[in-house]
């Protein structure tokens, strides 16, 4: 059998951490020497500054933040460059504070992309970006319509997550997951509020994605007429990423906690509940922090990392809750993961735990 389609993980995703000097330099990746990346998402750890998203289809300088609803800003002082072996840096102390810790997640994606909706039939607002197939990710840019509509994403799989922001003025982090109740297609998240899902037609349209496009609703905050959006689209590809769900089982105790197998061990975790308020939970294979004390941040805040007292799991096959924490293991919850390692290579070789 099968067991993974990408024997080496950290060809497409990486987590870097760096001692920030507030001055020009390079970031370079430990693992694949040809992972350039596409997708830049920074988070100083030691203080609380705002989360910092960078990508190659929007260009360098533009940066998002996960932690507000901000409009796009320009500042050249950030990341200046996507390299091939890691991202070149500027003196901002946004993403370069000096003597401050922080971290990067990294993605790939890799071949440019047009669709014109109209010469190809696919969809029915144009789009541009990055696509990997392979890796199951694209990142896209399209202008909104303020009409239902469809775009395309390029990933030939059906998604099974995607983040949606606008560019040119405030707005929420609407975002679409598989794992989101039992009609996925009728409810969102709120990457950047705490907030239980919650269910409206005007979102995705009440339409589930396809293999080559996902629908837009008329809600401002995902299509409204000639504003700008940036899309960030998942789709599953076994042993290197999964974006399922789980009960969680809070008792008090925290120790019969839920194990999820991913067939993977994990290099990156983000965690919500779908059910109760809670924040968007994050962790790595790069911070500092050791089974069963994690280090987390919170996508939705702009909080100092958390150093540990959140029991949880990295396995060699998925993770393990352990602690009551309401966050990670109370009601219905999500997640999005991306692998280190397969648990299996495709020729046999079985991975360790962490």
């Amino acid at each position: 059998m099968a067991y993974t389609t990408i024997d080496d993980p950290s060809a497409f995703f990486q987590a870097v951490t760096y001692t920030g000097n507030e001055q020009a330099r390079d970031i370079t990746f430990n693992g694949n020497s040809d992972m350039q990346p596409d997708w830049v998402w920074a988070k100083i750890r030691s203080q609380a500054y705002s989360h910092r998203m960078f990508d190659s289809v929007r260009g360098t300088g533009k940066f998002l933040h996960t932690d507000g609803n901000d409009a796009e800003g320009t500042q050249n002082a950030n990341v200046s460059a996507f390299n091939s072996n890691g991202f070149s840096l500027g003196n901002d102390n946004g993403i370069n504070s000096d003597g401050d810790t922080h971290v990067a997640w990294n993605w790939k994606a890799g071949t440019s992309f047009t669709n014109d909706a109209s010469s190809t039939s696919v969809g029915t607002i144009d789009s541009a970006g990055s696509v990997s197939t392979d890796a199951g990710f694209s990142i896209m840019t399209y202008t909104g319509t303020g009409s239902n509509g469809t775009v395309a994403h390029g990933l030939g799989a059906v998604p099974k997550m995607y983040i949606v922001k606008k560019r040119n003025a405030t707005s929420q982090w609407y975002t679409y997951h598989a794992g989101n109740t039992a009609a996925p297609e009728t409810d969102y998240l709120d990457l950047e509020s705490t907030a239980a899902t919650s269910d409206s037609a005007v979102n995705w349209n009440d339409t589930s994605p396809t293999s080559t496009t996902f629908s837009l609703g008329t809600n401002s905050n995902v299509n409204n007429s000639g504003n700008t959006y940036v899309a960030y689209i998942f789709a599953e590809k076994k042993g290197y990423s999964k974006f399922g769900s789980y009960v969680g089982t809070e008792d008090g105790s925290g120790n019969n906690g839920s194990f999820v197998y991913l067939g993977f061990k994990p290099a990156f975790l983000m965690i919500k509940s779908t059910s109760i308020t809670t924040n968007w939970v994050m962790l790595d294979n790069k911070r500092d922090g050791f089974n069963e004390n994690n280090n987390f941040l919170y996508a939705n805040l702009n909080n100092v990392e958390n150093d540990g007292g959140y029991d949880l799991d990295l396995l060699s096959n998925g993770f393990k809750i352990r602690h009551n924490l309401s966050w990670i293991n109370e009601g219905a919850l999500i997640y999005m993961a991306f692998a280190e390692s397969p648990f299996v290579t495709s020729t046999g070789v079985p991975g360790t735990a962490r």
